[in-house]
C-alpha cells in the first residue's frame, strides 16, 4: 500500500499520520508496516535537538496507526467510510533501543482477537531486524 491507500485507512494527516508505506498485509493475520525516520520532522525541534531521538510514544502511535489498518482490512472497512479504530490501550510496552534519524522503523503488528468492536493486536518494532519496541495495543471500532 502506497501513501494514498494509507490515507484511505487512517483519518490521519501530517504530521500525525506515522505509517509510510505498508509493505505486507494480512486480513485476521499480521501487518507489517514502515515509518521512515527523517530529520526534519516536527518533533525533533524540541525532543532532545541536540542528540535527536524519535519520542516511544510515537513509536507505540505508529504501532497502533499499523494495528488500525489490520484491523479496516480484517473487517473490510475504511475510515473514508465513516469508520474510525480508535487507540483503546497499550499494554507490556517496552523500548530496546533508541530510534534516530536516518532509521527505518519497520512495524509488525499480529492480530489476537476481537469481540463487540474491541481488537487486540501484539506488535513490535525493529530497526535494521533489531527489536526497538515492543506493546500489546487495543484499538476500539467506531462509527462516525
Amino acid at each position: 500500500m502506497d501513501i494514498r491507500e494509507i490515507q484511505d485507512y487512517l483519518p490521519h494527516r501530517y504530521p500525525f499520520l506515522l505509517i509510510d508505506r505498508v509493505l505486507e498485509v494480512k486480513p485476521m493475520e499480521s501487518i507489517h508496516a514502515i515509518k521512515n525516520i527523517s530529520i526534519n520532522e516536527p518533533q525533533f525541534n524540541g525532543h532532545f535537538p541536540h542528540a535527536p531521538i524519535f519520542p516511544g510514544v510515537l513509536i507505540v502511535e505508529a504501532l497502533a496507526q499499523a494495528s488500525g489498518i489490520l484491523g479496516f482490512k480484517s473487517a473490510g472497512k475504511k475510515a473514508t467510510n465513516g469508520s474510525l479504530y480508535l487507540f483503546a490501550g497499550a499494554d507490556n510496552v517496552r523500548f530496546k533501543k533508541p530510534v534516530v534519524p536516518g532509521d527505518q522503523l519497520h512495524l509488525h503488528a499480529n492480530y489476537v482477537v476481537h469481540k463487540r468492536g474491541i481488537w487486540k493486536f501484539e506488535c513490535e518494532a525493529r530497526v535494521d531486524g533489531q527489536v526497538v519496541a515492543r506493546a500489546s495495543i487495543t484499538s476500539a471500532e467506531r462509527t462516525i
